[in-house]
């Protein structure tokens, strides 16, 4: 009956000053930052067309003007050089691609497009738009995205000595080139596109590099998300929530606690307001790992960027209390996160504390010292089902099977 009061007085105060019961002193105070979080399609379409200098054209084959399409055989582009006065070593530069590295060979789709476009070119036309978005979206493997960007290369060029544009296309074009690497795992050439100075007309975009971050989370590849992370700081695009909501999902999945701490302190720093769902996954790592003192700090920079609390954070607060045996408390900010929710949504709550007992457990012992263990182990026997048995005695209507707490394979000592 004392823990039943003892969890209705804390909701109480819970509910009128949530945060009365973290423990201040312990947490990383760091000054306000104010950002307006974009969406992804946002960003893409604020992004100001960069422009290439003169000088900066001549090095990617621009030669007194002249434009020099990239040819499918020897004879187109014999029969070019006959009506241009261009080197035969840029000739053969620009004929080289990287699809020759696979003998797999471009799809018919593509190489149809891709001739046609080749020949409005070498007819001083410029292609219909039609065309080049036709060519992105029909690439299907590497070879079809070295044709892809073959041609763009070609038409900026074009643009620059025809038609004296000097601009780059929108970054939407950007996009779908990046998002086309990535459907076929071009990934090389999908860097390029991020390249801010690159010899294919290409806007880069946070939108852009995103999608190959999600080609990252897919394959669960780290380190090509630190080559991406690198490029935007190279390129000078700036970093976005929606960069770090990802970034920090891919840091979890590899269980790189190191790498979160790396990028969260970037973020930060650099002034981002991370998402709800991106302080989440910061806390589940740091409660999966079992460091109390990590949670206190993230739950802070939270409470300070945004009121209300989700699944996913009121459940690392709730094991923090748990780490620090105080069952009455983790029960209290529960209650708390049910008496706000929306009915709908409050089935969340079920799921999640089951996971708290079933799973939760088996981590957090895990990656504690062998030493540690069998304390922590004997003390989540214990405070887990007091913090249950005192949100179903104040009316909780949640299903709990407690019989893992008592599994030696669940919470090994």
């Amino acid at each position: 009956m004392q823990a039943v009061s003892n969890v209705r007085k804390l909701s109480r105060v819970l509910i009128t000053t949530p945060h009365l019961l973290l423990p201040s002193h312990r947490f990383l105070l760091l000054p306000d930052h104010e950002n307006v979080e974009p969406s992804l399609q946002t960003t893409s379409q604020s992004q100001n067309h960069r422009s290439f200098s003169v000088q900066i054209s001549n090095l990617f084959g621009i030669s007194n003007g002249t434009q020099v399409p990239v040819g499918t055989t020897a004879s187109s582009a014999a029969q070019h050089l006959g009506t241009h006065p261009i080197s035969a070593t840029v000739a053969r530069a620009s004929y080289t691609s990287e699809a020759t590295e696979s003998t797999a060979g471009p799809t018919e789709d593509v190489k149809e497009i891709y001739d046609k476009m080749l020949k409005s070119v070498e007819g001083q036309t410029m292609p219909p738009n039609a065309w080049l978005w036709s060519l992105v979206a029909k690439c299907a493997n590497q070879e079809d995205i070295a044709l892809l960007f073959q041609m763009l290369q070609n038409l900026r060029r074009f643009r620059l000595s025809n038609l004296r544009i000097h601009d780059n296309f929108n970054c939407n074009l950007c996009f779908k080139v990046a998002e086309a690497c990535a459907r076929v795992g071009a990934v090389d050439y999908g860097k390029k596109a991020l390249w801010e100075h690159n010899k294919y007309g290409l806007t880069p975009s946070v939108s852009s590099a995103n999608y190959l971050l999600m080609y990252a989370k897919k394959h669960k590849d780290s380190k090509f998300m630190v080559e991406i992370m690198k490029l935007l700081k190279r390129n000078h695009l700036p970093l976005q929530p929606s960069t770090a909501d990802i970034v920090f999902s891919i840091c979890y999945d590899d269980d790189n606690w190191e790498l979160i701490s790396k990028y969260a302190h970037k973020f930060i720093k650099a002034g981002v307001k991370l998402r709800r769902t991106t302080f989440g996954t910061w806390m589940e790592f740091a409660a999966k790992r079992g460091d109390v003192e990590s949670i206190w700090k993230i739950e802070q920079l939270r409470s300070k960027a945004m009121e209300k609390h989700n699944l996913a954070t009121t459940f690392s607060c709730a094991k923090g209390f748990l780490l620090e045996g105080k069952p009455d408390n983790a029960a209290a900010i529960i209650l708390v996160l049910n008496e706000k929710l929306p009915g709908e949504k409050r089935t969340g709550i079920a799921t999640e504390l089951q996971k708290l007992v079933s799973e939760w457990p088996l981590e957090v012992i895990k990656h504690q010292k062998e030493e540690d263990r069998k304390k922590l182990a004997t003390s989540l026997r214990k405070d887990i089902p007091a913090m249950v048995n005192g949100l179903m005695s104040i009316g909780l209507e949640v299903k709990v099977n407690l019989n893992d707490l008592h599994n030696e394979e669940a919470i090994p000592c």
